[in-house]
């Protein structure tokens, strides 16, 4: 990530403006996101005995003309790819996705880059919760019920504030012996 010569400081002051954009985009465009998808005979997969597999993806989306920023992205972080979202709908344009999800990309590059240069809008708490979303789930706490409903109940205050209550009464439900505390 950067400059090869990083101790010139035509080459500071480019970074430090070149970072500048990278968060300033992200708080605008980003999104940092757990999701939580069913998996048919959960119980017999390995790693799936909850019924449920956890999602984790930093994005950010552009229509076509600006798909360019996107490769710049991916540029900067040496991860990732950028992908088309076809349309299908009245708008003149495909969009774009720059997309994170190798866990060790998340964990080695975009978690640390956002903690050593933080956002400045609100996405900066669901970055925080993502951050620990993917730091439980490096632990293996995503294995079991009781992680996978810590992992929920985190997602639940990120973005859009998406209950993950019924997730969490099916965990519980799929596995009695499990003591909850409410709140």
């Amino acid at each position: 990530m950067g400059s090869d010569n990083p101790n010139g400081a035509d080459n500071q002051q480019e970074r430090l403006v070149r970072i500048g954009w990278v968060v300033g985009f992200v708080d605008g465009e980003g999104c940092f996101s757990i999701g939580f998808v069913r998996q048919t005979g959960g119980g017999a997969r390995k790693g799936y005995g909850t019924g449920f597999q956890v999602t984790h993806e930093f994005v950010v989306v552009q229509g076509a003309r600006s798909k360019g920023s996107l490769n710049g992205l991916q540029r900067f972080f040496g991860a990732g790819q950028v992908a088309v979202n076809r349309r299908f709908d009245d708008h003149r344009e495909d969009m774009y996705r720059f997309v994170v999800r190798k866990r060790s990309d998340l964990l080695e590059r975009i978690i640390p880059f956002f903690e050593q240069n933080p956002l400045q809008t609100s996405k900066a708490y669901d970055f925080e919760c993502f951050a620990r979303c993917v730091r439980l789930m490096a632990q293996g706490s995503h294995l079991d019920r009781n992680g996978m409903i810590e992992i929920a109940r985190i997602a639940e205050q990120m973005n859009r504030r998406k209950s993950r209550e019924g997730l969490i009464r099916i965990l519980r439900d799929h596995t009695p012996d499990t003591q909850l505390q409410a709140g």
